[in-house]
């Protein structure tokens, strides 16, 4: 199918994010697209590691917000309004794409009409934490749904139309989940939102276990204001590690992993749930399925066999690759 001839604006929000932002841009620098032009944006929020300094090195277009102004949603959307593109890609400072065909294959979907919004899958590598793992291949799957049922999404990696972002814009006043609640409310609206398994990308999180307590924590607030009815009692957050751990040790005996990572497993899953009962606590009653599918740790026989939970170490994106000048 023919499509017009597009532009893309790749808005990379940053703090700190110069361990892999060299991997990202350079594999930015390596798609191959077919009419999409794209340029790329970074929003930063005062790094001093040498986030910027990198971004320069690439050509990127650069702007700022101060953490004092800072929220997910209100640097994003400054981010957008900072582009020029036809289609608003955001990712990541910490993921870095698979393959040279991701941009295509996530945007694709926006210039055929299909969608207004869509996502690309997330996969982690042999430094993932295995849990994490777990939960990526729970959350995207190996096949693409075009456009999918309901409204889970995830900034991490997506993108969307710059017609229905200046419509709807990111909630500001969230403290996570920003995306989500921004499909939430274009599905109400008539728009679709679709998962593109074609697009991967490596997410890393480079985090302390406190982080990680944190941030769960920090999404399970955010999910109190999209979705009230979703809470998690202290006798599930028992039951959750339990069982997550149970299952997460299977899985790594499966995949080979047991011996390496089995110590992780308790620790991130205690720090997962801790997080989310902290921050979801408090809030009415809600159904046991209803609330399974978004706490509930299991993932199917098919999943534990997925191929990204097996050794998979990436190459270094920027080997061979020299900067623009």
């Amino acid at each position: 199918m023919d499509t017009p001839d597009m532009r893309a604006s790749i808005v990379i929000r940053t703090l700190n994010e110069a361990r892999h932002l060299g991997d990202l841009l350079a594999m930015v620098d390596r798609q191959i697209t077919n009419g999409l032009e794209h340029e790329v944006v970074l929003i930063d929020s005062g790094s001093t590691d040498g986030t910027v300094e990198i971004a320069r090195e690439y050509g990127c277009k650069i702007t700022t917000i101060t953490k004092e102004e800072f929220s997910f949603g209100r640097s994003l959307n400054r981010g957008c309004a900072f582009g020029s593109g036809d289609i608003l890609v955001l990712i990541s400072g910490h993921c870095v794409p698979v393959d040279e065909h991701w941009l295509q294959n996530l945007c694709q979907p926006l210039m055929d009409g299909v969608c207004s919004y869509t996502y690309g899958r997330q996969v982690g590598d042999d430094d993932s934490h295995y849990s994490e793992r777990r939960i990526f291949a729970k959350y995207f799957p190996e096949e693409s749904a075009l456009p999918q049922e309901g409204f889970f999404c995830n900034n991490a990696n997506s993108a969307v139309l710059r017609s229905a972002w200046e419509e709807y814009q990111f909630d500001e006043d969230l403290t996570g989940l920003e995306d989500m609640e921004l499909a939430k409310r274009m599905v109400a609206n008539g728009h679709k939102v679709g998962y593109v398994a074609e697009a991967p990308v490596f997410h890393h999180h480079d985090e302390t276990w406190t982080s990680v307590r944190r941030r769960f924590e920090r999404e399970a607030i955010a999910l109190q204001q999209i979705m009230p009815d979703v809470t998690i009692s202290q006798l599930d957050r028992g039951r959750y590690i339990v069982t997550s751990i149970a299952l997460d040790l299977r899985s790594a005996a499966l995949t080979g992993h047991l011996g390496s990572c089995w110590a992780n497993i308790f620790r991130y899953r205690w720090h997962q749930y801790t997080g989310s009962y902290k921050g979801n606590h408090g809030l009415r009653r809600v159904s046991r399925a209803r609330k399974e599918k978004f706490f509930y740790p299991s993932t199917n026989e098919r999943e534990d066999q997925n191929d990204w939970l097996k050794p998979h170490r990436r190459p270094a994106a920027h080997e061979g690759q020299q900067p623009k000048g």
